[in-house]
């Protein structure tokens, strides 16, 4: 439970740094990138004294290395989309795609690995979509260009599948040993994937890159490696089925940003916004009993 806790509260720390760098005008995309990079370095650090690799547990190497170069490229892809998307669309829209992805590492949970399918499960995890849904509102309605579902669409499933992916690897590949060498991979890809970003955006717009953008990035990063770590060592763990941890990290995030966001930036949280906490409190109830 531990585990799952601490991947609540790094991640909530990393949503109160993006806020923060709103307030300090720092470049998301240089701090992302150097975020990354990071975040892999830190990946390397701690690869175990012991480490060999023909402790992968998996017969073909490659995949490994494959499916941690394609979680990065996602991670990439999804922020630059979940941008795009806030700027064009909208944050509510793009924030209730990113969240709903949850259901695609859900269903592979339960097709894939054979997890269980109970009453309560999917009780909670459909008040955990309707709290979503509510704390995400706003003011309680947005709009939807109609000519930029493909950017919705794209979000929702690029997400699902960065997630989907690791669930399926933790069950399958990853371990106590090799763990460590799938985030560098999937870290540094994605920080040299961001970079290549970085170079267009210089070129295209002429602007420089920002001492101070790279060192939030890199504070951004010691949060996002322990946020993964914790993550997969969270779906590890036999008390709950991945299912069930999904919900229940998401559901978390959003009541924990929810007051911090009150303590932190005096924010004022909307009639639609409690009754997602209390939505989300309650399908977290629902799915522990």
């Amino acid at each position: 439970m531990i585990e799952i806790i601490i991947t609540i509260s790094t991640f909530s720390s990393m949503v109160m740094l993006f806020k923060y760098f709103e307030k300090i005008n720092v470049n998301n995309l240089q701090a992302i990138s150097a975020n990354y990079f990071t975040a892999g370095i830190l990946s390397i650090f701690f690869l175990p004294n012991t480490f060999e690799f023909d402790k992968i547990i998996y017969t073909n190497t490659t995949l490994f290395f494959v499916l941690a170069f394609i979680v990065g490229l996602l991670f990439v892809l999804t922020f630059n989309l979940y941008a795009h998307g806030a700027q064009k669309l909208g944050v509510t829209p793009s924030t209730i795609a990113n969240k709903m992805s949850m259901i695609i590492p859900i269903i592979i949970g339960i097709i894939l690995l054979n997890e269980e399918v109970t009453f309560h499960k999917v009780l909670g995890i459909s008040f955990a979509f309707g709290a979503i849904f509510l704390s995400s509102l706003g003011r309680g309605k947005y709009s939807l260009n109609k000519n930029h579902l493909i950017i919705i669409v794209l979000l929702f499933i690029g997400q699902g599948l960065a997630d989907g992916i690791l669930n399926w690897a933790q069950k399958f590949i990853l371990n106590s040993s090799n763990m460590n060498l799938f985030f560098a991979v999937t870290f540094l890809s994605a920080g040299f994937a961001g970079a290549i970003f970085v170079f267009f955006k210089l070129k295209s717009q002429k602007i420089k890159i920002e001492q101070k953008s790279i060192i939030w990035g890199v504070a951004l990063g010691i949060p996002n490696y322990l946020t993964l770590l914790y993550f997969i060592k969270s779906l590890k763990i036999e008390l709950f089925s991945s299912s069930e941890i999904f919900p229940i990290i998401n559901i978390g995030v959003i009541i924990f940003c929810a007051f911090l966001s009150i303590v932190l930036f005096k924010e004022k949280i909307s009639i639609y916004n409690w009754l997602g906490v209390v939505m989300g409190v309650f399908s977290i109830f629902i799915i522990l009993s």
